[in-house]
């Protein structure tokens, strides 16, 4: 099971934050921070697989990548396979790339709505429903024309014999 899935800066501002397994805020806060001096003190020819027991508890395993100035982050347990959840990884940014073409930071906090679309149609409830990023992209354009009428100022028909005055 996916317990979460965290994309931060380079900074450690938290830029989308699924957790699918309940934490209270504060918690959110504190693992954020603390994977996050994870993160920023390792040496860049090591494993992006670390075991984060002290954090998720036993059997939770993290894979992250970085693209650009971003940190994508998935929190998993053993249920999981490693490089499935990193070609996941891979999916989840090729995605977010064709629907924003070439995916930036500020791409991820304007449009949260939609990046969260994204990765409901990849994962929901902390398992994997989507791999395939066409279809993905597919949905999420028409979740996107679903949206745009209820988005946009309606006229109020006026009611017969009542002056718009």
């Amino acid at each position: 099971m996916i317990k979460a899935v965290i994309v931060m800066n380079d900074q450690g501002k938290p830029r989308l934050v699924k957790f699918f397994t309940f934490q209270a805020v504060e918690k959110q806060h504190e693992l954020i921070r603390s994977i996050y001096g994870v993160l920023c003190s390792r040496a860049n020819n090591v494993s992006n697989f670390i075991k984060v027991d002290s954090l998720f508890g036993p059997d939770a395993r993290l894979v992250y990548k970085i693209f650009a100035t971003l940190y994508f982050v998935f929190v998993f347990d053993t249920s999981e396979n490693e490089l499935a959840v990193l070609d996941l990884m891979q999916v989840f940014v090729e995605t977010l790339d064709k629907c924003f073409h070439n995916v930036r930071e500020l791409d991820i906090v304007f449009n949260f709505n939609k990046v969260h679309a994204i990765l409901d149609e990849i994962i929901l409830g902390g398992q994997v429903v989507g791999t395939n990023s066409p279809e993905v992209v597919k949905a999420v354009i028409e979740i996107s024309k679903m949206d745009k009428p209820a988005n946009s100022i309606m006229l109020v028909p006026s009611i017969s014999g009542w002056s718009s005055r």
